[in-house]
């Protein structure tokens, strides 16, 4: 498949083997709307990308990707109660203020919700703390003066808030430089990927 200018992250083609033939998707956090372009050219999905920024929104159009301009902090309130096959969220939740909040939205608005992280308990960003710093890796590329990212995680902490929010976790993925871990994969990967549903 030719991406043109897209990059393709490696949580892309995880996501698209749980994504149904023809589903709809809502795309939060989307970026430039690589994804949902992946999406539709192998899945043939249908849906939209929700963007704060300016460029990512110009981005999408540029891309044939329909998107919204809209705060996620502020909710989902313009979308109906099922009315996607998938809300997605694609390492973003880290980002988010209020991350409990929107993975209810997520689970309101659509049948299943798909979320990745940068997993924080990866063995090279424990080092880096025991070193005594805050990491820097690819799936956290960011200064400590300069992240977006506010609430990180480990794949032991999101399974436990799941327990406790009802949140049924269906499918989980695991990866580093794109390769599955399934061995110790709190420690060994650096990549994390959810299915998930209300229990």
């Amino acid at each position: 498949m030719s991406n043109g200018t897209l990059t393709l992250r490696p949580d892309y083609a995880a996501i698209a083997g749980w994504v149904s033939l023809n589903a709809s998707v809502l795309d939060l956090g989307c970026g430039d709307g690589s994804l949902l372009r992946y999406l539709r050219e192998t899945r043939r999905v249908t849906g939209y990308g929700v963007e704060i920024a300016d460029d990512g929104v110009l981005a999408c159009v540029r891309n044939g990707v329909s998107v919204i301009q809209g705060d996620l902090e502020r909710g989902l309130s313009g979308f109906e109660d099922r009315s996607f096959d998938y809300v997605v969220l694609s390492q973003t939740l880290q980002a988010m203020r209020n991350s409990e909040r929107i993975i209810k939205e997520m689970l309101r608005v659509g049948r299943e919700g798909i979320v990745t992280f940068p997993n924080f308990g990866y063995w090279k960003n424990r080092l880096q703390v025991l070193g005594g710093r805050m990491p820097v890796s690819d799936s956290l590329p960011y200064e400590w003066h300069d992240t977006p990212n506010i609430h990180l995680c480990t794949i032991t902490d999101f399974e436990r808030f799941c327990s406790i929010r009802a949140v049924k976790i269906l499918e989980r993925k695991v990866l580093t430089r794109g390769k599955p871990v399934a061995w110790l994969p709190n420690l060994l990967g650096s990549l994390a990927v959810y299915r998930f549903q209300r229990a």
